[in-house]
């Protein structure tokens, strides 16, 4: 688990060295072209200049024009010094049509930088306003475009590699269920026929019922190993007396130093399987028990709202750190010295998967206890 975080830690760490240095690689470039463009109006601005100071028309201005006419990027405006405007370039013609566009565009102008000013008379002054072409605006806008396809392509990918991963483990689950209520099945059936051996001979009434119990819950484990990985047939149920079922047999299998309180009165009918369901409340309890280390209460109540059935296992143990409770339902997470850390990863399953409901950490404060919730919806 830890591993994984570092991996994604270093992904995520690379994705933003490649982003950042895409930026600076493009906003350098942006910034030379600007000030190309730049030196390109400050020539064509004296070009302009230098039309109005022609005395001799038998002089050879084809240079001039030739300047003059070699603009086809940079939108440019001239003006008078009232502000009223002669002459524009490289703007759509589509839109220099519509009225107030140009006014428009020169305000613009004029709030993004200073003019180049020339004089052509006694007193007065044309003005030049230009803006970024769009070639360089497009270049503003290119590595933000890239880096989004880029995130997006690694967004789908992620997804991707993420859905096959929990096919796989979903393969995974299913074939170890199974072969477990498989090989469970084997000597269980064998256990069967000696108990059964055994309740024919006198005195051992007592050892054969004890016996027998034991077996129907070897039966119930079997039952609930076969059932994942496939869709479990579920059928309107008192959910109260599931939650009993398996409240009282946890109970009866605890410390004495260990209070338990039911807060289970009315009956609740809701779609569910009630093996599998009676094992998502058993790993809760299990889970609570070894939170306890043997001394405390657990409290386990329901309730409804909004045609909902909310379920709360609560303990007094010692509860769950803060950076902790994002993973308490990951396959591997235990805080024990033994296990696997798969109770409360199969909890998730059934109750999200099977039973299209919610199962998460209501609340937790360390050494004071965690309550577990769990919502399905009301038949």
């Amino acid at each position: 688990m830890k591993q994984n975080k570092t991996n994604k830690t270093l992904l995520l760490l690379s994705a933003l060295v490649i982003g950042i240095a895409t930026l600076w690689f493009t906003n350098g470039l942006v910034k030379d072209l600007k000030s190309e463009e730049r030196t390109k109006v400050k020539i064509w601005a004296k070009a302009t200049e230098q039309t109005t100071h022609i005395d001799n028309l038998d002089e050879d201005i084809s240079f001039v024009f030739e300047v003059i006419n070699h603009n086809n990027t940079i939108p440019v405006i001239l003006t008078d010094d009232s502000g009223k405007i002669l002459y524009h370039k490289n703007f759509p013609l589509n839109k220099v049509e519509k009225e107030g566009y140009l006014n428009r565009q020169l305000l613009l102008m004029k709030e993004n930088s200073e003019p180049i000013v020339f004089e052509y008379a006694d007193g007065k002054e044309n003005r030049i306003y230009y803006k970024d072409s769009i070639i360089l605006t497009r270049l503003k806008y290119f590595p933000y475009v890239i880096l989004l396809v880029v995130a997006l392509f690694i967004l789908i990918g992620y997804l991707a590699f993420s859905a096959s991963r929990k096919s796989e483990q979903n393969k995974v689950w299913a074939g170890m269920a199974r072969e477990t209520a498989h090989q469970i099945g084997t000597p269980l059936s064998s256990l069967m026929g000696w108990v059964a051996l055994l309740q024919e001979k006198p005195g051992v009434d007592d050892i054969a019922l004890e016996m027998n119990k034991d077996i129907l819950r070897l039966q119930t484990i079997a039952e609930r190993f076969s059932k994942i990985g496939s869709q479990p047939e579920l059928s309107e149920q008192d959910i109260t007396k599931v939650l009993k079922r398996s409240f009282n047999y946890m109970k009866d299998r605890s410390s004495a130093k260990v209070i338990y309180k039911l807060d289970v009165k009315s009956p609740f009918y809701a779609a569910i399987n009630p093996q599998l369901f009676g094992w998502v409340i058993e790993n809760i309890l299990r889970n609570a028990i070894d939170a306890l280390e043997q001394k405390g209460t657990i409290t386990l109540s329901i309730k409804e709202h909004n045609k909902k059935i909310l379920i709360d296992i609560k303990d007094s143990g010692k509860g769950i750190k803060a950076n902790e409770l994002k993973t308490v339902f990951e396959p591997g997470f235990t805080t024990k010295n033994r296990g696997w850390g798969l109770g409360l990863s199969l909890v998730k399953r059934i109750v999200e998967d099977y039973h299209k409901g919610q199962v998460f950490v209501h609340t937790s404060e360390l050494n004071k206890g965690t309550t577990f919730r769990i919502i399905i919806n009301k038949a």
